[in-house]
């Protein structure tokens, strides 16, 4: 047992038992959904019973149960020392003194050296956020928007003024997601509740969306990111196959719920237009109604309240309807092209219990820096930057970038840079190689 002592129940208290001594084959024993340890700075944590009650979602802790969280858990937390105190009634005992702090085969150097370049981040003031740049930010969506419905208000609803209005409406959608995506990361204010007073306001009024279904969801990716299972943002229901590793997977178990060599075609009548229209409002939908959670459904339905209520009196019922679909049909392209760009060329595959480091940059890539790249993607085009430091004000990513690449670069990990045009054009590539793979799996092995 290698000192493994006083051993607890899943979800046993362990206040005021003494603490145990464990090894690491111990700790990788509770990874099961209803047993489970995890590691944060060497003390070992039985967060079974905490995990239904975690903020972010008992899936995303859960993803690392048997696992070395320290990094992830330093990466979500704006304020470590306020969730310490959740952590205390959790503490089971300690890694023996025999046992390395990183789990697995992590290469404790390049652990070591990315602590080293988050502290000097965070003495140099990265992660304060400028709060004019966001009030700006949040002044230049709501006059878009208001420039939409002045437009056909009192200009008429001609097919070009209507075209013109659901252009500058999903632009107000776009960078509204953008936004919301700030706060939902707590990278604005110093105070977490301040940040998702506001982020119900961005997503859920000016959205129609809902916050704890985005937190739940968008946090498991950051967590995971491109690992099976995992991440939900790689959960293509079979749509499409991703990767080197599933094509082959499926080709060999004759899996065949599409044509997949034909994927990257396909996409562009199934991906980008579907997404935000029918399948993230369904699920957000249903999510809210069967969790009950009210307070993000009063914010949703005020978004539709307010929509319906400037674009009724314009349009009809169907008319405005129709405006709200043609709004998130257009937004969804934009919203897919810019995620997706990012991370479906990357590297996605099972769980390799890889470093943050390593792990964040086999999965995603960085596009070129421009002031209209920049706008364009809510600063996604720092995609690594913001991966490694999810709560860093995305003014801030460009600050940092060079000090991440020179870390890279010592340690062997590619760092790459794309155009925009490129990051689009290998979302199709990609899915072109990966439906090659299951075809030839499919037919030959």
């Amino acid at each position: 047992m290698g000192g493994g002592g006083q051993q607890t129940e899943p979800g046993e208290p362990a206040s005021g038992k003494a603490k145990g001594v464990y090894t690491w084959e111990e700790v990788q024993s509770h990874c099961s959904r209803n047993d489970q340890w995890l590691v944060v700075d060497r003390k070992v944590y039985n967060i079974t019973q905490w995990a239904k009650r975690h903020p972010g979602g008992s899936r995303v802790i859960g993803h690392y149960a048997g696992e070395d969280a320290t990094e992830a858990f330093t990466a979500f937390h704006p304020d470590l020392k306020f969730v310490q105190k959740f952590l205390k009634p959790l503490l089971i005992g300690e890694l023996a003194a025999t046992e390395p702090s990183q789990d697995r085969d992590k290469n404790a150097a390049l652990v070591q050296d990315f602590e080293t370049l988050r502290d000097q981040v965070e003495k140099n003031g990265l992660f304060r956020a400028q709060p004019l740049f966001f009030f700006l930010h949040l002044s230049h969506i709501i006059l878009i928007e208001a420039l939409g419905w002045l437009i056909v208000s009192m200009w008429g609803t001609g097919w070009i003024l209507t075209l013109l209005c659901s252009v500058l409406l999903a632009t107000a959608q776009s960078q509204a997601g953008w936004l919301q995506h700030d706060f939902g990361h707590l990278s604005v204010f110093k105070k977490s509740s301040w940040n998702h007073l506001v982020h119900k306001f961005v997503i859920g009024h000016l959205k129609g969306a809902s916050a704890n279904w985005w937190n739940h969801r968008h946090f498991q990716h950051h967590a995971k990111p491109n690992i099976f299972t995992k991440d939900p943002d790689i959960n293509m229901l079979n749509v499409f196959v991703l990767g080197q590793t599933q094509p082959v997977e499926y080709g060999i178990k004759k899996i065949k719920n599409m044509p997949y060599n034909h994927q990257h075609q396909y996409f562009f009548l199934v991906g980008p237009p579907l997404l935000i229209p029918v399948y993230f409002y369904m699920q957000i939908m249903k999510t809210m109604i069967s969790r009950r959670d009210w307070v993000d459904l009063a914010w949703s339905l005020s978004y539709y309240f307010r929509f319906f209520s400037c674009y009724i009196p314009l349009y009809g019922v169907f008319g405005s309807l129709a405006l709200m679909f043609f709004v998130r049909f257009l937004e969804s392209h934009w919203f897919v092209w810019v995620t997706q760009m990012n991370h479906i060329p990357m590297d996605i595959d099972h769980e390799k219990h890889r470093d943050w480091l390593t792990m964040q940059l086999q999965s995603t890539c960085n596009i070129e820096q421009s002031f209209f790249n920049d706008w364009f993607s809510g600063h996604l085009n720092f995609q690594i930057e913001h991966h490694l430091f999810p709560t860093m004000p995305r003014h801030n990513y460009h600050l940092v970038a060079q000090q991440v690449r020179a870390l890279c670069e010592k340690h062997g990990i590619p760092y790459r840079v794309k155009t925009l045009w490129r990051g689009f054009a290998d979302i199709v590539t990609s899915l072109k190689s990966s439906g090659d793979l299951w075809l030839d799996a499919y037919l030959h092995k």
